[in-house]
């Protein structure tokens, strides 16, 4: 037998190559459940997934009577998520805010709360929520950033997240000190290695002139990550120029944005008309649109008219915290929109949980089944970071993390209140 394995060492391309085979064999994991959700296509009762030694999938299939040679889980098998909105850098404000306050009560919380803690102790709730957003299964992650206190905790973490230097700012001299202080930022999040882009707030909070500019460089990096008609209020301000947000800005001496009577996507297709398009006629570039409780269908069709790759991320706990409402999913489904799930951060959700942000759809959205859900939840958010390639669904060659979603009533495939999230590779 020596002789026979010492003339094949030629074939493996040597002894060191022979035995990095073998072990490749021997380090080989097997993980089996309930059900197999590849996202990629159906589910798979009693499937299983069979793994390298770095998490990378060799092989899926259905399990026959013997479970003997595999790890045996209790729950539903899918790949690791993508958050595909977080605050991170808000995390120190865990339960610190009043829900049900509208947009405009909010953004009071925000500007009295937002630097109560010293820095270090906000630095390490940034630290500890990504901590546990990965152990529960967080694969990837669209963050955003107005500082760079969680700079330091991203380049740790085994979680790998895109961040969105966010810019706001009404007034239009403001507009120069602005770009400068993005600029600086974009200098430290580049020696940190962390990969971001710059990205407006939303199209309410700022001047024409800095939203232009703000949405011409972000799409140069080929990512934007814009808030939009996240509230009633925000829509009331750019239609009519009034409601609690238009009254919350001029209190302040702030300007409030142009009417307009289509809106605010119409407000910004306007703004955007004279841009560079691509050759379908469309702006090119990743586009998230987040939260879009208060989204239309006329809303929906001018996104569709203006931009070639868009993604609509949605944020249900979020949206309940604080408005009381949730967007029209099923009006989303019927146009055909790549949905994606996001968590919002803790000063808005009483926790960062993506299993949680599934169940709460469901709740409220009881005839969506569970693996279309999950389908928002993995790979329309790794296709929107450009990491589809890697995870999201799983299939032979990635590297897309295996999370195990336990105390879920399998008979229907329906997730329960204390349904949550386990990562296991």
């Amino acid at each position: 037998m020596q002789q026979t394995m010492t003339h094949l060492f030629p074939v493996f391309g040597g002894k060191e190559a022979w035995n990095r085979t073998r072990n490749h064999f021997i380090n080989m994991r097997k993980i089996a459940a309930q059900y197999l959700f590849p996202v990629n296509s159906n589910p798979v009762e009693r499937g299983y997934l069979k793994l390298d030694d770095d998490g990378t999938i060799l092989e899926t299939g259905q399990l026959g009577d013997n479970i003997e040679d595999a790890e045996f889980y209790n729950g539903i098998l899918v790949p690791g998520f993508t958050n595909s909105h977080c605050h991170i850098e808000l995390s120190h404000l865990k339960g610190k805010f009043y829900q049900g306050s509208g947009m405009a009560g909010f953004i009071k919380q925000i500007r009295e709360g937002r630097e109560t803690l010293p820095k270090e102790e906000r630095e390490e709730a940034v630290e500890r929520e990504l901590e546990n957003l990965y152990k529960e299964g967080t694969e990837s992650m669209a963050d955003i950033s107005n500082s760079d206190e969680s700079f330091y905790a991203k380049t740790k973490s085994p979680l790998y997240t895109r961040t969105f230097l966010e810019v706001f700012g009404s007034e239009p001299d403001d507009s120069f000190k602005i770009l400068n202080q993005l600029s600086e930022l974009k200098k430290r999040a580049d020696s940190a290695g962390i990969d971001s882009s710059p990205t407006p707030h939303s199209y309410y909070t700022m001047s024409k002139v800095l939203l232009a500019e703000i949405t011409r460089l972000a799409l140069e990096s080929g990512y934007i990550s814009c808030h939009n008609q996240e509230s009633w209020e925000e829509d009331e301000m750019i239609r009519r120029g009034r409601g609690p947000l238009a009254d919350d800005y001029k209190s302040r001496g702030l300007r409030t944005p142009e009417l307009n009577p289509g809106g605010p996507m119409k407000y910004y297709s306007d703004l955007l008309r004279g841009m560079r398009r691509g050759a379908s006629g469309k702006i090119e570039g990743q586009v998230l649109l987040v939260h879009n409780t208060f989204t239309d269908k006329q809303s929906i069709e001018t996104a569709k008219e203006i931009f070639e790759s868009i993604y609509w991320a949605i944020c249900p706990m979020s949206n309940m915290f604080i408005h009381r409402a949730l967007p029209p999913i099923h009006l989303m489904r019927r146009e055909g929109l790549k949905i994606t799930l996001g968590t919002d951060s803790l000063s808005s959700n009483t926790k960062l949980s993506m299993v949680s942000e599934m169940y709460t759809i469901q709740r409220y959205f009881p005839t969506i089944p569970l693996p279309e859900i999950v389908k928002w939840a993995t790979i329309n958010g790794a296709e929107f970071l450009k990491r589809e390639k890697i995870g999201g669904s799983f299939e032979p060659g990635k590297r897309p993390g295996v999370v195990l979603i336990e105390n879920v009533n399998l008979q229907n495939l329906k997730l329960l209140p204390e349904s949550s999230g386990r990562r296991l590779v």
